[in-house]
C-alpha cells in the first residue's frame, strides 16, 4: 500500500532531526540555482574576461612601479602590433623617456635600461640575470647551447673557446678570408654590370659575403659553396624568427616565422655537424688547422694526449693551458651556430653602413686607400697580415667610428633569474626581461661631441678611445663578445682590400638615412650602390 507524505510533515521532520542549518542550505542552494538559471553563458564569459583584463592591468601597474612606460596596457597583447614592425624612432623615444622604462607584451614584462651605468650593471650582474637573446632563442638554438649556460659552466666552456680568437689564431684565418673577399668583390662588380650600371640594393650581397666569411672562418672548406649560399639565403628566416616578442606557441604553427626559423636553424646545425665530423678525421691524420673547428679539435686531441700520458704514468707530461674534454660533433656544430648567430646580422649591418658611408665620404675613403697602399709597400696586391692590419691607425679608427655611429647591436636582452634591485628605487621582477641598451651610450653628446656626425678622427686626435665605459658595442661583463677583435680586424681587412680594388658610388634616396630595424640597423632603402673594378 502506498505511503502519502505531507510537505509540512517533511519540514517538521527536517527541523526536528537536522535543525535550521540544513533548512538554510536548502534555501541557499535554491537561490544559487535560480541566479545561475537567470545568467547566460555570455554573461559568464564577459565577467571572466573583465576579471582577466583587470588582473592583467593590475599586474602591469604593479610591475611597472615608478619607472617610465604607458600608464595602462592594451589588454593582454600590449604593443604587440608595433613590435611586429619595430621603428627605430620609437626605440629612441623609449630610451629618452627615462633611465628605465617598460612595456608588457602578452605575458612578458620587459624593462629597458637606457642609462649607461644601469646598462653596465645589468651586463655585469650574472647573479641576477642570464642572457636570453629573445624568448624563442632557446627553441631555435637549443637550450643546451653554450651561450645559455650560466655561472661556472659558462666560464669553463668559454675558457676553451678563448684560444680560437688569439692573435696567432686570427692570423691563421686571414688567407681564407682574403679568398672570400676576392670572390665576392668580383660578384659585386658582376652584379652591377649585369644591371647595366644602374643602382641596386646591395644589403643582400653584404649579408651573403658575411655569411661566407663566417662559414669559411668557422668550418673552412668542409662546407660547399652551395651550402654557404643556402645558409645565407635561409638565414633571413632565422633573423625574422628572432623578434623580441613572438605570438605564443608560434613554434608549432606551420609556416609561421618561428616555425620557418627553427627549420632553417636545423639545416645549419646538420651541415655544421657534418663539417665537425670531417674536421676530426682531418686533424686525427695530423692535418694543419685552417679554420676555427680545426683549431678547437686540435686542442681536444692535445688534451686527450695529455690525459693518456698521465694515465700511462708519465708525470712529466706537459699540461695544455686549457684542458678540454672531447666535444661531440653536434656540440661543435651548435657552438659554431652560436658564432654565426652572433656575427651574421651584426656584421651584415656594419658592412652595409661601412660601404654607404665610405661612398658618401670620399675624403675619408681617400685617406683609407692611401694608408692601405703604404702599408702594402705601394702594391695593391700585397698580402693581408695581422701586423699590417693592426698598424693602420686611420683605417681602424674608421671601423671603430662606423661601429659607434651605427652600432650593429642596439641592445642585448637578459632574463631576471630572481628579483633584481637594479636601482635603489626599482626592482626588476623575477622572470621579466631586462634589456641593457647600447645605442644611447654610444651617442652620448657629453662623451662623443656631435654624436650624430661621422668623425673617425675622434679616435685619433680626440679622447674617444679613453671613454671605455661608453664603448658598449660588444657589451661588457662575463657574456661580452668573445670575437670582438676578430670582428674589427675582419672589417679592417675588408675595407682596406675594397679601397684598393674597387670603386663604388652610392645613389642616395629619400630613405637612405632612415634606419630600418631588422634584428639590427640597416638603411631603409637597403643601400643602393654601383660597383666597378678599380684600375
Amino acid at each position: 500500500m502506498a505511503t502519502i507524505f505531507n510537505e509540512s510533515d517533511v519540514l517538521e521532520t527536517l527541523d526536528a532531526s537536522h535543525g535550521p542549518d540544513l533548512l538554510f542550505e536548502s534555501h541557499a542552494g535554491g537561490m544559487v540555482s535560480t541566479i545561475l538559471d537567470n545568467i547566460s553563458g555570455w554573461q559568464i564569459a564577459v565577467t571572466v574576461l573583465l576579471a582577466l583584463v583587470a588582473y592583467d592591468q593590475f599586474m602591469y601597474i604593479w610591475r611597472k612601479g615608478s619607472i617610465a612606460g604607458p600608464m595602462f596596457k592594451v589588454p593582454f597583447m600590449g604593443p604587440f602590433l608595433q613590435a611586429l614592425n619595430p621603428k627605430f624612432g620609437a626605440y629612441k623615444e623609449q630610451w629618452a623617456s627615462g633611465a628605465l622604462s617598460c612595456v608588457s607584451i602578452f605575458h612578458k614584462f620587459v624593462v629597458l635600461a637606457s642609462d649607461r651605468d644601469i646598462a653596465r650593471k645589468v651586463f655585469n650582474s650574472s647573479a641576477y640575470v642570464k642572457p636570453c637573446v629573445v624568448p624563442v632563442a632557446e627553441d631555435i638554438m637549443r637550450p643546451s647551447a653554450w651561450v645559455f649556460l650560466d655561472g661556472k659552466a659558462h666560464v669553463d666552456f668559454r675558457k676553451g673557446l678563448n684560444g680560437l680568437f688569439t692573435r696567432k689564431a686570427l692570423d691563421c684565418y686571414l688567407p681564407t678570408q682574403a679568398k672570400v673577399l676576392d670572390d665576392y668583390f668580383g660578384k659585386f662588380v658582376s652584379a652591377s654590370e649585369k644591371n647595366k650600371g644602374q643602382p641596386m640594393a646591395f644589403m643582400g650581397f653584404f649579408r651573403e659575403i658575411n655569411c661566407a666569411l663566417s662559414c669559411r672562418t668557422f668550418v673552412g672548406h668542409y662546407i660547399s659553396d652551395e651550402a654557404v649560399k643556402k645558409i645565407a639565403d635561409d638565414y633571413y628566416c632565422i633573423t625574422a624568427a628572432l623578434e623580441l616578442v613572438n605570438v605564443p606557441f608560434s613554434l608549432y604553427v606551420p609556416y609561421s616565422k618561428v616555425w620557418l626559423g627553427k627549420r632553417a636553424a636545423d639545416v645549419v646545425l646538420a651541415e655544421f655537424t657534418k663539417c665537425a665530423a670531417a674536421s676530426k678525421i682531418h686533424m686525427a691524420k695530423g692535418g694543419k688547422p685552417t679554420c676555427i673547428i680545426d683549431r678547437w679539435i686540435a686542442s681536444m686531441i692535445e688534451s686527450q694526449k695529455y690525459r693518456d700520458e698521465i694515465a700511462n704514468g708519465n708525470a712529466d707530461a706537459v699540461k695544455p693551458s686549457v684542458l678540454l674534454r672531447e666535444f661531440s660533433d653536434f656540440e661543435i656544430a651548435q657552438t659554431m651556430f652560436t658564432f654565426l648567430f652572433a656575427s651574421q646580422d651584426a656584421s651584415s649591418s656594419a658592412t652595409t653602413w661601412l660601404f654607404q658611408i665610405m661612398a658618401q665620404r670620399p675624403d675619408v675613403l681617400d685617406r683609407v686607400r692611401q694608408e692601405n697602399l703604404d702599408a702594402r709597400g705601394c702594391s695593391k696586391d700585397g698580402p693581408i697580415g695581422l701586423e699590417m692590419l693592426e698598424s693602420m691607425t686611420y683605417t681602424n679608427a674608421v671601423i671603430k667610428e662606423v661601429l659607434r655611429y651605427r652600432p650593429p647591436v642596439i641592445f642585448v636582452p637578459y632574463l631576471a633569474k630572481k628579483a633584481f634591485p637594479v636601482t635603489p628605487t626599482y626592482t626588476v621582477p623575477k622572470g621579466a626581461m631586462i634589456i641593457p641598451s647600447c645605442y644611447p651610450a654610444l651617442h652620448d653628446p657629453e662623451v662623443y661631441p656631435l654624436p650624430d656626425v661621422f668623425d673617425p678622427d675622434r679616435w685619433i686626435t680626440g679622447d674617444a678611445a679613453e671613454k671605455s665605459k661608453n664603448w658598449l658595442v660588444f657589451g661588457t661583463g662575463p657574456h661580452n663578445c668573445l670575437a670582438q677583435q676578430y670582428v674589427q680586424l675582419t672589417m679592417t681587412a675588408m675595407l682596406g682590400k675594397a679601397s684598393l680594388e674597387l670603386d663604388w658610388v652610392h645613389h642616395a634616396t629619400s630613405r637612405s638615412e632612415e634606419i630600418k630595424v631588422f634584428a639590427t640597423l640597416f638603411p631603409m632603402d637597403d643601400c643602393r650602390l654601383v660597383f666597378s673594378k678599380r684600375t
